[in-house]
């Protein structure tokens, strides 16, 4: 494994201890990173409760040439208390009762510190992940936690008359992904509308395609279409004709 840079910082945490560990020029330069990633990590947090340990000073080197930075860590033994997550009303179905601990199965398998709330919209259920570092969770471009809801979804139909209509999220990814998605479909549309010429999105799920679809159907100088087989399946954006 290769080893931070100066002014890096590694982030662990074990039961109630939070830690982190940072190198830098000097050892005063590791322990700022340290605890800069520990007020990151923990809004708020009382600077007096955080205790150093300097694992080495490090070494300039002559002329620059062999140089060590220093490492510290810099650890809480009572990290503050995660924020609350929303209240939940008590969940009205059973259906809601079994996403909500199929979804905190799937929390601890991945071992993500998160609380999971559900609501019943309709007749949708939505269900949101409250937690710190969600990143597990999302995955890259939401993959995991598109699949988290198709497994979901799947779950909960199985059986049933009528398909599940489930909506899995970690605290307003969503609403951020939508948002960026609609941004991205507008620049792409503008380009083909003054071109000429069609342009195709990268990959998509079929969630986040049909959420350009509906952003682009009102315009009327562009038509968009889904082509490409999964995974690779994906919008391009046409002239209108």
């Amino acid at each position: 494994m290769s080893e931070p840079g100066p002014g890096t910082s590694e982030v662990g945490e074990t039961g109630l201890e939070a830690q982190a560990e940072a190198t830098g020029e000097t050892v005063g330069e590791a322990k700022w990173a340290a605890l800069r990633e520990l007020e990151r990590r923990f809004p708020g947090l009382d600077k007096s409760t955080v205790e150093f340990v300097v694992l080495s000073e490090g070494e300039r080197g002559l002329l620059g040439v062999g140089f060590v930075p220093a490492r510290v860590i810099a650890r809480i033994a009572e990290p503050p208390p995660r924020p609350p997550s929303p209240e939940e009303p008590e969940l009205a179905s059973p259906v809601a009762a079994r996403l909500k601990e199929l979804l905190e199965r799937v929390r601890d398998a991945l071992d993500v510190d998160a609380t999971v709330a559900v609501r019943e919209q309709g007749e949708s259920l939505v269900a949101t992940f409250h937690g710190r570092d969600l990143g597990l969770l999302i995955g890259k471009h939401g993959q995991t936690i598109d699949a988290i809801q198709y497994l979901a979804t799947a779950a909960l139909s199985r059986g049933a008359e009528r398909r599940a209509d489930v909506v899995v999220d970690a605290a307003g990814y969503r609403d951020r992904r939508r948002a960026t998605l609609e941004s991205l479909a507008d620049r792409a549309a503008a380009r083909v509308a003054s071109s000429g010429s069609a342009a195709a999105l990268d990959p998509m799920s079929s969630a986040e395609r049909k959420i350009v679809h509906l952003h682009l159907q009102e315009r009327p100088d562009v038509v968009t279409a889904s082509e490409g087989a999964e995974p690779n399946r994906h919008v391009v954006i046409r002239p209108a004709e």
